[in-house]
């Protein structure tokens, strides 16, 4: 059975409230949010919660998700 779906504008908002940049880390955690359905625990670190999350990569192999 699969798992319902998290509510990512809630745990991005969670995740990026102490970012400097915002907007541009909602909008990084809303895709990988929506392809992983998991958002690790607290505003930065804690990948291990969420393989997926942690092994998005953007094209020049830096990691896409806050």
């Amino acid at each position: 059975m699969a798992q319902p779906r998290i509510d990512c504008d809630r745990e991005c908002d969670r995740r990026c409230k102490l970012s400097s940049r915002p907007n541009l880390c909602k909008r990084a955690c809303g895709t990988c949010c929506d392809r992983c359905n998991c958002v690790p625990s607290g505003t930065s670190g804690h990948y291990e919660e969420c393989a997926c999350y942690a092994n998005l990569k953007t094209r020049g192999g830096r990691r896409k998700c806050p």
